[in-house]
């Protein structure tokens, strides 16, 4: 039986008369509304997010770096707030400049409303890698390969990936999946406007059932457009296999419409009129230093913020071990 809230008030009458009355309040006291259920829930996905950009930023950031990437998700509102902190514990050494490059628009006003120093993708020195770069993601599977695009930044986060000696991920406990395409719906594809009917219909062909252009809320303000002026289409295929599935003996080369992450990723980017694939997937930054190239997309870590408050972290060196 649910409690109510009951309140006894006694009002004086002419001597001998007392009147007492009761007002019941009809709603139990452990029932909390939808907006408040709500609120609580994204306060937990904040909070979730905040202690997993601190662990990342903590294990991988220093004062001495020069090139650092800064993400566009929402995740990384944090990552820039810790290493705000952290800088001002840890002061960089006198005449250092820590140089933070992002991967758009949304992503540099982040960075200086923190005080912090932005610097173009195409003003890096010709040389130069990015120590480290931080970033979020839709989803992440087991082998650290992730979908990223939520936000139509992935031609830039990509770019900013591959430079880096190191992507690290932070995320909540929602995007930790154990293949990718199993909670997030769809893979969001950069392309050119005058090929987006083209585009769409060579993804149906993949398998894709409902590849759709992604618009903005108020549908009269026209599709979503990129940094680039480019337009995002949102595909939606079957659950994508891991490479070891594949290993393990399982089709992934689209029969059924069934595919394996890169191979899907490489199929996609091979259509006329794409840019990029918000796949990110392949060697990361320390297997490609270790090829003596760079170029590597997908995260070394995934930090993971818990509902608990504690924070998991997927490595790529326990991967391999």
């Amino acid at each position: 039986m649910l409690k109510t809230s009951t309140r006894c008030f006694t009002s004086t009458f002419p001597r001998g008369i007392i009147s007492t009355f009761q007002i019941v309040s009809k709603r139990p006291l452990s029932m909390a509304t939808d907006a408040e259920v709500a609120a609580a829930a994204v306060a937990k996905v904040e909070a979730a997010k905040r202690k997993a950009a601190y662990k990342a930023v903590e294990e991988h950031f220093r004062s001495d770096m020069r090139f650092v990437g800064i993400g566009s998700g929402s995740t990384i509102v944090y990552g820039v707030e810790a290493i705000k902190d952290h800088l001002a514990k840890h002061p960089p050494p006198p005449g250092h400049i820590n140089w933070f490059v992002p991967t758009g628009w949304n992503s540099r006003k982040v960075i200086e409303k923190a005080g912090l120093t932005p610097i173009a993708f195409d003003s890096l020195p010709a040389e130069a890698l990015l120590e480290v770069a931080f970033d979020g993601a839709d989803e992440v599977d087991e082998e650290l390969n992730c979908i990223k695009g939520g936000g139509a930044c992935l031609f830039q986060e990509k770019l900013v990936a591959c430079r880096a000696k190191k992507f690290i991920c932070i995320a909540d406990y929602r995007k930790n999946q154990s293949r990718l395409l199993t909670v997030w719906p769809t893979i969001p594809i950069e392309i050119a406007p005058i090929a987006h009917a083209s585009v769409i219909r060579e993804l149906k062909l993949l398998g894709s059932p409902a590849p759709i252009l992604r618009e903005h809320t108020l549908s009269k303000t026209g599709p979503v457009q990129t940094d680039q002026s480019f337009y995002i289409v949102d595909a939606p295929f079957k659950t994508l296999l891991t490479g070891l599935d594949v290993k393990n003996g399982q089709d992934g080369s689209g029969k059924d419409g069934v595919w394996e992450v890169e191979t899907l990723s490489a199929r996609i980017k091979a259509i006329a009129g794409v840019l990029e694939v918000g796949i990110f997937a392949g060697p990361n930054g320390i297997q490609t230093q270790k090829a003596g190239k760079q170029g590597g997309q997908k995260p070394v870590a995934a930090y993971f913020g818990l509902e608990s408050g504690e924070v998991y972290v997927k490595r790529y060196s326990e991967l391999e071990s």
